[in-house]
């Protein structure tokens, strides 16, 4: 059996999966502090399988044990089974967006930060991104991702994908490391055709106050050739807008 072989599964395997699933919807159905009995009563689960099973979902960190190390809770890793819920921007950062997009002929995009990936919460509706899932999976690729990576001091495990997604792609390592390293001491990114070939993004970011936190990032798009520019007008009025959306986002 090579590595690349799927591992052979048991016929045992796929009921204590089960299980397993079943005891993380009862911590979440009864609450924290929800018992490895309460939890056996509730499943008609043997003790012996329920400790078995809590046991392997804490040294997994989906589970954790509360300091009085009698009842169970949402870990760490069972977060990242829900989809992240991002708000929607209040009224009046959308109005700063589209006070924006009246002033130039480029797409404005705001994305949200929060979820530790590029999730965009106001697309302009003239000019559509490109896919959630793309820019969400290919931060290399992207200036809003760009933005995120430069703010992250374990930026290869985000962007452990590199693969291009157009010929103009930055795919070698270390050029990426010096392009997001360049993106950090401007605090602006841009990409030209490297998501989609005719098209380019500047972006710059948005920061919560008091903490200098990444919250957003605010983006101009259009023209691959035209986001080539230096865009200096642009790129003034692209920050003078971030700074409106800093107390509306914080």
């Amino acid at each position: 059996m090579t590595s690349l072989d799927p591992v052979p599964i048991s016929g045992r395997q796929p009921r204590a999966v089960r299980s397993a699933l079943a005891v993380l919807e009862e911590v979440v159905a009864a609450g924290p502090g929800v018992t490895a009995k309460e939890i056996s009563a509730a499943l008609q689960l043997p003790q012996a399988t329920t400790y078995r099973l809590l046991n392997l979902l804490v040294g997994e960190e989906y589970l954790v044990r509360l300091p009085d190390l009698r009842g169970f809770a949402l870990g760490r890793r069972a977060a990242r089974l829900a989809l992240p819920v991002v708000p929607t921007p209040p009224a009046a950062a959308r109005a700063v967006l589209g006070h924006l997009r009246g002033m130039v002929r480029w797409g404005v995009h705001l994305a949200s930060f929060r979820t530790g990936q590029v999730t965009l919460v106001d697309r302009d509706p003239d000019h559509p991104p490109s896919e959630d899932v793309v820019l969400a999976r290919h931060p290399h690729a992207s200036a809003l991702g760009l933005l995120l990576l430069a703010d992250q001091p374990d930026r290869r495990a985000l962007a452990h994908d590199l693969r291009p997604l157009t010929a103009h792609t930055v795919t070698d390592q270390g050029e990426l490391d010096a392009r997001i390293h360049a993106v950090g001491a401007a605090d602006l990114a841009r990409q030209c055709g490297q998501v989609r070939a005719d098209r380019g993004c500047i972006a710059v970011p948005v920061r919560e106050a008091g903490t200098g936190a990444l919250v957003a990032g605010l983006a101009l798009c259009g023209p691959a050739q035209r986001v080539a520019e230096p865009n200096e007008e642009l790129v003034a009025l692209l920050r003078e807008h971030a700074e409106h959306l800093v107390p509306l986002l914080s």
